[in-house]
């Protein structure tokens, strides 16, 4: 198989990598996150934390103004993007001179930061310690996908914040780095993973992280936004092959909805999958010492069950499936 090429979306490199991303998934989906493998060695996102928590510590420091620490955070950007960059392009360079094996190295990659089974496992572990052990066990185990304070939640509230982590990170754990690997190769995957842990990390509008983070909060706002609602698209599609899904009300909330949220793309996954189980998503929440008061996505009810959260993890699912069909496709008419 000639290899997918180092960098840009090129139609004679197209078909490789389709091929590959398929082979991927499909390889994500059967041994996750290897656990026993990364417990020896650190896994490649942690290692992005890492770097990110040393300029974090170095130049984010509390004497600093706000001008100064929002003029690192922006070097802390670039530094980052450039260094995620350039490790891509030397795995591809090494791909390359592996060559036959090389495509089976960006298999792996490309396997290991994509996310559809440990967000499907997360959230999985979440409905069955709330059915199986209780509010208490639900509590804990939310605490581990969502920043709000588990203490303030109900069983209602477990399972929605486990609903709404699927969707969100739907797009920014599946599809947006499916994107970005179709467009740019390891380099371009890579890249949204550094920009996306970024976010996670230093993009809160706390007192430490408002100025030294606005810059990769921004950026990744900007970097999901194509993503996010391709995601609330399959999100909606998906609702045709689950029981009682509706996935015309999928939609109509999507287009309704997703502007409620306060980030300009989460709320189009969210509000899909809101309107795909007939739920209410969002609405206030309180982390920490703080209550957010933000609207309800959809108009369904706000009291969602295990029984939800599990119709929630089909919709994924259907989701992935659809998403991996469709890539399949593109291969056979670019391979034609």
């Amino acid at each position: 198989m000639p290899h997918s090429g180092l960098l840009l979306f090129l139609p004679g490199q197209t078909v490789d990598r389709l091929v590959i991303l398929m082979l991927a998934l499909g390889l994500d989906w059967l041994i996750g996150d290897v656990p026993a493998v990364f417990s020896y060695v650190p896994h490649p996102v942690v290692l992005i934390g890492r770097a990110i928590a040393l300029f974090d510590r170095r130049l984010n420091r509390e004497q600093r103004s706000a001008r100064a620490r929002r003029i690192r955070g922006v070097v802390t950007l670039i530094a980052l993007v450039a260094m995620a960059a350039l490790v891509g392009v030397a795995l591809s360079f090494v791909a390359v001179r592996m060559a036959p094996w090389g495509g089976a190295l960006e298999l792996l990659v490309v396997a290991i930061l994509v996310a559809q089974r440990s967000l499907y496992d997360h959230v999985a572990r979440v409905m069955r310690a709330l059915d199986q052990d209780g509010l208490i066990a639900g509590r804990v185990a939310v605490s581990h996908i969502v920043g709000r304070d588990p203490a303030s939640l109900d069983a209602h509230g477990v399972a929605r914040a486990g609903i709404e982590s699927l969707a969100e990170n739907f797009s920014d754990g599946v599809v947006a780095p499916v994107l970005f690997y179709l467009l740019a190769g390891l380099p371009g995957l890579i890249v949204y993973k550094t920009v996306n842990t970024l976010d996670s990390m230093i993009g809160h509008k706390t007192p430490r992280h408002l100025a030294f983070g606005w810059a990769s909060a921004r950026f990744d706002d900007l970097l999901n936004l194509i993503p996010a609602r391709f995601a609330g698209v399959l999100v909606g599609t998906a609702a045709l092959f689950v029981p009682h899904g509706a996935p015309i009300k999928a939609l109509r909330t999507m287009l309704r909805d997703a502007g409620k949220h306060r980030s300009p793309n989460a709320g189009w996954p969210e509000a899909a999958m809101a309107g795909a189980l007939d739920l209410a998503l969002a609405g206030p929440r309180r982390y920490g010492d703080i209550t957010v008061t933000d609207p309800w996505m959809g108009d369904g009810r706000a009291r969602a069950t295990v029984a939800d959260m599990r119709a929630a993890l089909r919709v994924f699912q259907a989701a992935c499936l659809i998403q991996v069909l469709v890539l399949g496709v593109a291969a056979l008419a670019l391979a034609a």
